[in-house]
């Protein structure tokens, strides 16, 4: 077996076939210490629908009527702790929204349960929210841009960023609904 260096190759120097365009990552599932306060979190706060229950360890939550795109569980974990800084592990999990309203739905919601954000970024190719649920589980709630606007270096490479995005330019996103 070879030792690695902890250097990565450059994308167009990967050494195997790329995995197919249509995968897609299809749950996140956590360990929380306390499954009541994390269900309502993900079903009251981010707006998920409780799809079931495994007695009272493990809660499977969806967007949409999916089985489940987040899993939630305390048979390791329950009455644990926060993970302590400087330790491996999730650093976040992304839950993509179809467009900027949805994600300005998703931003007047945390605003509305009181949600402390960590963050807020404009990467050029999606903007983002950053925060972290009761467990200490980081979270992004992010929408992409089309791929024709995202940044492009001069040989046509990607080229991400991050600056600040505003909170509230994002949420006047909502202005003709509470017009309405």
């Amino acid at each position: 077996m070879e030792k690695t260096t902890g250097q990565v190759a450059a994308p167009d120097q990967a050494a195997e076939p790329e995995i197919d365009a249509g995968v897609r990552i299809g749950h996140v599932h956590l360990k929380v210490a306390d499954l009541e306060r994390a269900v309502a979190f993900y079903r009251d706060v981010l707006g998920f629908r409780l799809m079931q229950r495994y007695g009272d360890q493990a809660a499977f939550l969806s967007a949409g009527g999916y089985h489940h795109h987040i899993g939630l569980n305390t048979w390791e974990s329950g009455g644990g702790s926060r993970p302590g800084r400087g330790t491996t592990g999730l650093y976040h999990a992304a839950i993509l929204y179809p467009n900027r309203r949805e994600l300005a739905r998703a931003l007047r919601r945390l605003v509305e349960h009181g949600v402390r954000l960590g963050g807020a970024s404009d990467h050029g190719v999606s903007e983002a929210l950053y925060l972290d649920d009761p467990d200490g589980n980081g979270l992004e709630l992010y929408r992409d841009r089309d791929p024709a606007d995202w940044p492009k270096a001069a040989d046509g490479t990607l080229e991400m960023v991050t600056r600040p995005l505003d909170p509230r330019d994002l949420l006047a996103e909502l202005d003709d609904e509470a017009a309405g």
